[in-house]
């Protein structure tokens, strides 16, 4: 029996955020099955599930499941999980936590807004054909598209960064959801993460499609706008230390603030808040 829990997360209102499951497995508990989690993961119907493991008073490891399979990082999952530790008192505002991820050892800062270290961002030299892209997104590659070059970026999970030229053009995509998991399963990446500059105090909104593992729009992805800050930085668009706010969910009407932070360092740092919505446990 373990207890679980539903959470929006990069949010603090119910019914906002993304939502994902949280399954506790208790202080060096073993982890179930692969084909249990995933039945799990199915039978909750969330983009992902975490399942969290304790092995010492900040220090966890968690593994990540969609329906489809297992997934090294959830950047939202996991602001979920360290919200519910933080609700559950299993964790005290102003700990620095230590999250094992099949995307490595990453760090987590505990507070109402909680900030997890993302893996060391990496730039993938793997060409887009840019017209097959727009196609797959919009059906019209003659358009005119921003200059911005499109690229694959990771902060622990690859996404295509595609800039859009305004929110409006954002919210009108209607993507091709089976030639753009034919393109990511070729690519090797989870997914597109589209996005558009704000001016209303906002760094962008985006959009992030992930159809190759059953997730045809989330709103809210950690991981993917990590590489958005990422990505912004290697075209100069934001300088050093910046702080930036991404919008996303609004076409699902499930509007998510996801904050990030380019330390000096280089590293990238990603949060926001969270919210239960239900608790339970699991009889599997």
């Amino acid at each position: 029996m373990y207890p679980f829990y539903i959470v929006d997360a990069f949010t603090s209102e119910a019914f906002g955020g993304n939502p994902a499951g949280v399954v506790l497995l208790g202080q060096n508990h073993d982890f179930p099955s692969d084909q249990l989690m995933l039945l799990v993961a199915a039978e909750l119907r969330y983009s992902e599930t975490a399942f969290v493991q304790q092995n010492g008073p900040t220090e966890f490891t968690v593994r990540y499941f969609t329906a489809e399979g297992e997934v090294p990082l959830c950047g939202h999952a996991t602001i979920a999980t360290f919200g519910v530790l933080r609700h559950e008192g299993m964790v005290s505002d102003g700990a620095v936590c230590r999250n094992h991820t099949l995307a490595g050892d990453l760090e987590v800062m505990i507070g109402e807004q909680v900030m997890m270290q993302m893996a060391t961002p990496q730039w993938i030299d793997r060409h887009v054909d840019a017209d097959r892209l727009h196609t797959i997104m919009a059906g019209e590659p003659a358009r005119q598209w921003p200059s911005l070059p499109i690229e694959i970026i990771s902060t622990g999970l690859p996404d295509i960064m595609m800039a859009v030229d305004s929110v409006e053009a954002l919210n009108q995509l209607h993507p091709d959801m089976d030639a753009m998991a034919r393109m990511s399963e070729e690519l090797d990446v989870v997914g597109v993460h589209a996005f558009a500059i704000g001016d209303d105090g906002f760094t962008a909104h985006v959009r992030n499609f992930g159809p190759r593992y059953g997730i045809p729009e989330e709103s809210a992805t950690g991981t993917a706008n990590g590489a958005l800050t990422h990505y912004l930085y290697r075209q100069g668009i934001i300088a050093p230390q910046a702080q930036c706010r991404f919008l996303q969910g609004e076409a699902m009407r499930r509007p998510s603030v996801i904050a990030t932070t380019l330390k000096a360092d280089g590293s990238i740092w990603v949060g926001g808040n969270s919210r239960i919505i239900a608790t339970g446990h699991l009889h599997p």
